[in-house]
Formats: structure tokens, C-alpha cells, sequence
């Protein structure tokens, strides 16, 4: 991997050599803007207006612009002389616990590899130090023209640095939440448990990006000459009326992609199985004392036990016409025998 920038930690009066490297990459599949008549490429291109004519990127450089329009030329020689610690150091300024970083404020991520031998036992010593606090460093740095607020964490054996937004560059969530009065019931809320629960949780190596998956089809499709697969129906909606009945049908149908375990879970509902029971059986927990959450479940699970009962109908429904057939075939096997029986 690349280094996209060299310096230092700043530790104290400890100085680690480091190196950043990008910790992430896109797999976006990128388009190209074309003249939709013949398919020509449209490019941009840098000119100078006062000379009118196109420009190379080595005749490019910076400048601030007044408020009168002037243009104040700043060199990156201007840049590395910024009279800031930070300008080619990453000072660490405190440490805190992670549950103290508001995720609205990380950004993009980077590793910090040692730079060189004599990095090897400081970085080390950083990772550990960090490891064993349960803590992560906050820091400032300098990159791309202006100073930046981190937080570097250890990931694996390597310590990596996540960019923050300053405090004021968060938005305060006014006007976003409903102004409406809702109120909820706690039956809506064991259902919505009841849900969460059904639901479970998920690797997230699982994850893939079926969009890109899906456009990719479609470039090969059209790359040789074929038709673009279509698209499947969409799946049918339309307003919620009532959001009980929506939370346990949602609840209804989890379950049933979860195939017959689950199943037999609703009929073990039925004969009185307490929720909490299910919940554990669920979960592998280090206790088994009954949590708030778990006796909410409780009255979610009842919810379930019409579908219990109408499954039950069925099957004893299932059960009688079996009976019937079978007492049908006992009849004519008793009429084929006394038949052969008048025939001998």
C-alpha cells in the first residue's frame, strides 16, 4: 500500500516516524460523461481566462481570494512552514474512552505503519499502551492544506487513525424528528422486540454490494450485444393502516424465513412457553436471570398465537381427512375380498 503522507506521532515526549496509508478503498464502478449523439467523450479542461488558453497541471498552482477579488498566491513551501506543530506531526492531545466519540463525527480512515526500525518498539509500545487502557488517542494533524482532529485506535497489530469533524462541523438534529405528539404502546414495543429478536444478528462479511453486482451484469449485457436483464417486480405496498398488524406480520414472515425451527417455536408458544425461555434458547448469554427486555417479549410472543392456533386447525383438519381415507381404503379392501371370496 501506498504511503499518502509522512511525519510522526507525537507522544509525549516520545517521536514515532509513521507513515499514512488509505485503510479503505471503493469498488464503485465509476461512469465517464459522454455526447449522447455519437458517444464522444466530454472532458474538462483548465484554462486561463486571462490568457484564454488551456494549461498543464504543472502551471497550476494555489491562491486565496479576497473579498475584493484579489488573488493571494500560497506555495506549498507557504504550507510546510505553517508556524502549527501539527504541520507534518500527528500530536496526540488526550485520551478517552471510545464511547466518547459521536460517530456523526469519523470520517476516512488510515493506517499508521512504522516508519523504519526505529519506529518498531515506540509504535509498539503506543499499540500496547493502548490496548491496555481500553482507550483511544485523540490527536491533531495537518493534511491537504489544514488541520484535522483524529482518533487512533488499534486494529488487529496495527494502530489506525480515523478523521474526525471538529465538534462545529456537526449539525445539531433540530427540525429532523417529528413534530407530531405519537404515543406508543408497549404492546407496539414487544412486537417491535419480538422483531428485532426474530430478525438476529448478521456477519457482516456476509454483506455484499448487490448494486454493483446487479450493474455489472448490465455493462457485460450491453458489452455484447445482448439485452440488460430486467428488473424484478417490485414488491407490493401501499399505506399503513395499522401498525400492529404490520409489526406482526413482519414478525410472521421472519420467522417463516427462518424455516421449520422456527415453526417449531410457535408451537411450542401455544402449549405456554415463556418468552424469556426463547429468548435465551436464542441467545447465548453468560446469565440466565430474566432481563426487563425479556419479559417485555412476553406479550409480543402471545400475539403470535392465533397463526399458533390456525396452524393447529389445519393440522387436525389434515389429521381427519387422513383418518377418512384411510377408513375409505379399509372398506373397498373389505369389499374386493369378499367379492373374490362369491367368485371362488
Amino acid at each position: 500500500m501506498r504511503s499518502i503522507w509522512n511525519g510522526a506521532i507525537s507522544f509525549g515526549l516520545v517521536s514515532i516516524p509513521i507513515k499514512l496509508v488509505n485503510a479503505t478503498e471503493s469498488h464503485a464502478i465509476s461512469f465517464r460523461q459522454i455526447h449522447t449523439e455519437d458517444n464522444g467523450r466530454i472532458r474538462y479542461r483548465k484554462v486561463c481566462e486571462l490568457e484564454d488558453r488551456e494549461v498543464s497541471q504543472a502551471e497550476i498552482g494555489k491562491a486565496y481570494e479576497d473579498a475584493d477579488g484579489t488573488m493571494i498566491p500560497i506555495s506549498d513551501e507557504d504550507l510546510s512552514h505553517l508556524p502549527i506543530p501539527t504541520a507534518r506531526t500527528i500530536e496526540i492531545v488526550a485520551f478517552v474512552p471510545d464511547d466518547r466519540i459521536d460517530p456523526l463525527q469519523m470520517g476516512a480512515a488510515y493506517y499508521l505503519a512504522a516508519g523504519g526500525a526505529q519506529a518498531a518498539k515506540p509504535y509498539t509500545l503506543l499499540r500496547e499502551a493502548l490496548k491496555r487502557s481500553n482507550k483511544v488517542a485523540i490527536a491533531k494533524y495537518a493534511l491537504r492544506g489544514r488541520e484535522r482532529l483524529g482518533m487512533l485506535r488499534v486494529v488487529g497489530d496495527a494502530i489506525a487513525m480515523h478523521g474526525l469533524l471538529w465538534p462545529d462541523e456537526v449539525r445539531a438534529p433540530e427540525g429532523v424528528a417529528p413534530d407530531e405528539h405519537v404515543t406508543i404502546r408497549d404492546k407496539e414495543l414487544d412486537l417491535a422486540d419480538a422483531l428485532m429478536d426474530t430478525l438476529g444478528e448478521v456477519d457482516l462479511e456476509d454483506l455484499h454490494d448487490e448494486y454493483r453486482e446487479a450493474l455489472e451484469e448490465v455493462i457485460a449485457a450491453k458489452a455484447s450485444g445482448e439485452a440488460p436483464p430486467e428488473s424484478p417486480a417490485p414488491a407490493a405496498g401501499g399505506k399503513v393502516l395499522d401498525l400492529m398488524a404490520a409489526l406482526e406480520n413482519s414478525v410472521r414472515a421472519a420467522r417463516e424465513s427462518r424455516g421449520a425451527e422456527e415453526e417449531a417455536e410457535v408451537r411450542q408458544l401455544r402449549r405456554g412457553a415463556s418468552a424469556p425461555k426463547e429468548t435465551g434458547a436464542k441467545k447465548s448469554t453468560s446469565t440466565t436471570k430474566k432481563t426487563p427486555a425479556a419479559k417485555k417479549a412476553a406479550p409480543a410472543r402471545k400475539s403470535t398465537s392465533k397463526a399458533g392456533e390456525g396452524a393447529a386447525k389445519k393440522t387436525a383438519t389434515a389429521k381427519s381427512t387422513a383418518t377418512a381415507k384411510s377408513a375409505a381404503g379399509k372398506k373397498a379392501a373389505t369389499k374386493k375380498t369378499a367379492s373374490r371370496k362369491r367368485t371362488a
